[in-house]
């Protein structure tokens, strides 16, 4: 059993050996002075870590309305924009850095099939920190050869590539800028990520050398639907397309005219691609300077792995924004279409021999995923002409070999509709046998849009900003109007693809543009309460010098879908049990029901822990000592949680730590 605290308001000795509680204070407080502390840093880079792309853009804090793209990655491919690089890392047999990004990629590529098996190539890994449930620092990530490597070496790696590329171009602009103090770091993920996720982003950026431990402030962590609701508020009209617009006036379909004018946004975000500098607006952008105090949108963040949704309100005349309800959603992201692809081969040619030419030919695998990616990026829900899809020349040779048939023959025999062999060495897929492909993806988050819609707190939307990598496709777009479109309007940024990443520069350069965010879990402590006949269970009796207490009584912090603002506190005051003693630790546990009543309730897990490190005292201890009171104050409404401490008696910080990676 867990040591528990002592409920307040009860002369009882503490259960616990290490420490008493001594007072709780339950009471919110708004530290205005916090919130509106001015930046101090020269330059804000934004580090937009996707699950299928990645890329980097600042801005400096004199000049914020102009934020600066990273510059052009070489290589990439064809029809497919890249500002962003491919978040894929090459490791070398010994385990060491080589490239990432497309480099990575066309260097894994051009291996010879033998020596590729030696090499370590990650692709899509950011996937692995949300779908792990006990997620600590020794994680490790399988590469696609399928050796093992602790996952904050591959994250520290990654991050470290864009921290350097990112200072070389701001010291090329500024050769006197101080890298250590001048620059604030932020680095996005997705608002349903959980606390030990967002942890281990922070720790991976301090093995990069992105900031030091001693100054975590200069590091943020934004919330990708977040960032992508504030770039938002700065768009003008011509910067926005809207899928909900009505036929146009020559009779073309709805469908036509979404597709036709998203045709023309991408061609005209091609056409700027010579600049790399994006100017917003010093305030609002039109859009928003129409809307009303209390207005209510959605924003659904659909990345390649996650699918994120968040509901804002706009609070006039600021113009911030208030969360309404707990961020949500799920691995509904373009990954889901890779993986029914991948499905889909298994169906024609065995889920055998496929499992056996990913780790016999790994790079060839990779060349099979890159041809399959264009293919994907351009279909679209009324295409009538079919998708070709080329299979490497490896493959052919692998399949005959292994099966003794040519893959034609493969096709011919198996079961799988509307696929056929094209004699250029291709897949012939049509419409419908793509559309099958999105179908199970799309349906998902059709169908989590729809279940958030119908929460009693999300009523009166008005807009749905549909942004990300996958919200650039026509499928998902098609399907998303045809739902929704009569509820709400649906619109879309014309850079979608860079949409968070902009908005992840804005939140760094104001990070309290977010006033109230709503808390996605009810956290809390165990304690001491007196216990009740008839009240408390049996078991939960616990007799100490002749007093009968209730164990494991759980003492909420903040509740499940609580608003909490920016700036508010719970705070917690704790007497160390021993004189001399110099540490405390406190076990925290979430749920994600308010109805919990006890720590050993179903669904309440021990997530955390808070450690007060105690200086010693100048003064002789004695039986006339005075008790030592630290206050520790609890910050929720951020993107992360965060403790401060404070010895009562000296007023002097104590160092206070919050670890949820290592239970």
């Amino acid at each position: 059993m867990t040591d528990p605290l002592v409920k307040p308001g009860f002369d009882g000795p503490c259960a616990g050996p290490l420490w008493l509680l001594l007072t709780i204070l339950v009471v919110f407080q708004r530290n205005e002075a916090r919130a509106q502390r001015p930046t101090s840093f020269s330059v804000v880079v934004a580090i937009d870590f996707g699950t299928t792309s990645s890329g980097y853009a600042f801005s400096f804090s004199n000049d914020p309305e102009a934020i600066h793209m990273m510059r052009k990655w070489e290589g990439g491919d064809p029809g497919v924009a890249n500002q962003k690089t491919p978040t894929s890392l090459l490791l070398t047999p010994e385990g060491a850095f080589h490239s990432f990004g497309y480099t990575a990629r066309d260097y894994y590529h051009d291996l010879d099939p033998e020596e590729a098996r030696d090499w370590l190539y990650f692709e899509k890994f950011k996937m692995k920190i949300h779908s792990t449930s006990d997620l600590t620092m020794k994680t490790e990530l399988e590469a696609v050869n399928g050796k093992k490597v602790q996952a904050l070496e591959v994250f520290a790696h990654a991050l470290r590539f864009f921290k350097q590329h990112a200072v070389q171009e701001l010291k090329d602009q500024c050769p006197s800028l101080q890298e250590k103090e001048a620059i604030r770091w932020v680095i996005t993920v997705p608002a349903i990520w959980k606390q030990p996720a967002k942890q281990f982003m922070r720790e991976a950026a301090y093995k990069a050398g992105l900031v030091s431990p001693a100054n975590p402030e200069q590091l943020l962590i934004a919330l990708e639907p977040e960032a992508a609701s504030i770039y938002c508020r700065k768009l003008r009209l011509n910067q926005l397309i809207d899928l909900s617009c009505k036929p146009l006036a020559n009779g073309l379909a709805p469908e036509l005219s979404i597709d036709s004018s998203f045709r023309q946004a991408r061609e005209q975000l091609r056409r700027s691609r010579h600049s790399r500098t994006f100017l917003v607006e010093s305030g609002v952008g039109e859009l928003w300077s129409e809307m009303q105090a209390g207005d209510r949108y959605i924003v659904a963040d659909c990345g390649g792995g996650t699918v994120d949704l968040t509901v804002h309100q706009i609070e006039q005349p600021q113009g911030t924004l208030k969360e309404l309800y707990k961020a949500s959603g799920g691995p509904y992201g373009a990954v889901g279409v890779d993986l029914a692809f991948e499905m889909l081969l298994g169906q024609i040619f065995g889920e055998d021999f496929i499992a056996t030419f990913k780790a016999k030919r790994p790079a060839a695998w990779v060349d099979l995923t890159i041809a399959f990616e264009a293919r994907k990026r351009a279909a679209a829900p009324f295409r009538s002409n079919p998708l070709n899809v080329s299979l490497p020349f490896s493959f052919i040779d692998f399949y005959r070999r292994h099966r003794g048939q040519n893959v034609e023959t493969a096709l011919k025999r198996s079961s799988v509709n509307f696929v056929k062999w094209s004699s250029q060495g291709m897949l012939r897929m049509s419409s419908e046998a793509m559309n099958d492909l999105f179908q199970p993806t799309v349906s998902q988050i059709i169908r989590h849009i729809d279940d958030l819609l119908k929460k009693p707190d999300v009523k009166g939307i008005k807009f749905l900003f549909l942004v990300g990598g996958f919200a650039e496709s026509a499928m998902l777009q098609h399907a998303v109007q045809s739902a929704f479109g009569s509820l709400c309007r649906v619109i879309i940024p014309q850079d979608v693809g860079l949409t968070i990443l902009k908005g992840a520069v804005l939140f760094g350069l104001d990070p309290t543009i977010v006033r109230v965010r709503r808390s996605p879990l009810t956290y809390g402590v165990g304690v001491l309460n007196k216990f009740v006949e008839g009240k408390h269970p049996k078991e939960k009796l616990l007799v100490k010098e002749g007093k009968n207490w209730c164990t494991d009584i759980f003492e909420k912090f903040v509740s499940v879908d609580q608003s909490v603002a920016l700036g508010e506190v719970v705070q917690r005051s704790y007497c160390p049990a021993r004189v001399g003693q110099r540490k405390i630790i406190i076990n925290i546990y979430c749920c994600a029901t308010d109805d919990v009543v006890y720590i050993t309730d179903p669904g309440v897990r021990k997530c955390g822990t808070i450690s007060l490190e105690l200086d010693e005292l100048d003064e002789p201890s004695g039986p006339k000592s005075r008790r030592r009171e630290i206050r520790a104050s609890m910050q929720f409404g951020d993107t992360e949680l965060k403790v401060a401490a404070m010895d009562v008696r000296t007023s002097k910080t104590v160092r206070a730590a919050i670890d949820f990676l290592s239970n």
